[in-house]
């Protein structure tokens, strides 16, 4: 079995950083690559990307599969079903922190002779040598000034350490 017979590891680190965020009280940001694959609303498509709430308050039916991310939600109150291949994801993060992952983009195969007559534009494709292990960056928030992000405070006259309370 050589490595090109191995199923990706994105959609398993998606899923275990959607896991973590959810566990920690974070909002799961994904950011996405649009292209015709990517089943979107066009309008808040902004640079070829659009970043999507996948919070399980803001979503319906999500399914972080191995191939396509789908589920429902709202755009502008309108309910819309969204379909993501998952190559297409190149972050996910927590909204509350920055915290998360970066992927590099896996391109879509496409024929030179093909790219050509969609572009007018003829292109020499670089010799792959074989493909090396994908590099994972973490993904740090714009602000990063060094300091711990702020914790959430309890509700005010509480004075004290949020705590279960358990109800018979």
């Amino acid at each position: 079995m050589n490595a090109q017979d191995f199923t990706s590891t994105r959609p398993y680190l998606i899923r275990a950083l959607y896991e973590w965020c959810t566990d920690n009280g974070f909002t799961p940001y994904l950011v996405v690559r649009v292209n015709d694959s990517v089943q979107v609303p066009r309008e808040y498509v902004n640079n070829g990307e659009i970043v999507l709430n996948v919070s399980y308050d803001a979503t319906s039916a999500l399914q972080l599969g191995n191939d396509f991310i789908e589920f429902k939600a709202r755009f502008g109150g309108e309910p819309r079903d969204i379909m993501v291949p998952v190559r297409r994801v190149v972050a996910i993060y927590a909204r509350e922190n920055g915290q998360g992952m970066a992927f590099p983009l896996e391109d879509d195969v496409v024929a030179p002779q093909d790219e050509e007559q969609a572009t007018g534009v003829a292109t020499v494709a670089p010799s792959a040598p074989e493909r090396s292990p994908v590099q994972l960056q973490s993904v740090e928030s714009v602000a990063d000034d060094g300091e711990e992000p702020p914790r959430p405070q309890p509700p005010a006259g509480s004075g004290a350490r949020p705590s279960l309370k358990r109800v018979k």
